[in-house]
């Protein structure tokens, strides 16, 4: 979403908007809700949830703590998968 690299879904991570209203990040890929998927890769990241890109996409809102939070996961998932 971010990048625009076309890779394989399962190389690609989901962000998933929950009917709770939560913005989480959905490993097994089976969460329900509206998703859209970002690179594992930390730049990638960090441009999706720079702007409102991603908020349109899950058409939701994220506040700066969410922002901070879903950048924290993203870099602890990525370590574990090197």
């Amino acid at each position: 979403m971010a990048c625009g690299k076309v890779r394989s879904k399962r190389e690609l991570i989901r962000l998933v908007h929950t009917a709770e209203g939560s913005i989480e990040i959905d490993t097994n890929g089976k969460k329900a809700g509206r998703g859209a998927y970002l690179c594992p890769e930390i730049t990638c990241w960090q441009r999706g949830l720079k702007g409102d890109r991603l908020e349109h996409v899950l058409r939701s809102t994220l506040s700066q703590d969410n922002r901070e939070q879903l950048t924290w996961q993203a870099e602890e998932l990525i370590k574990g998968n090197d």
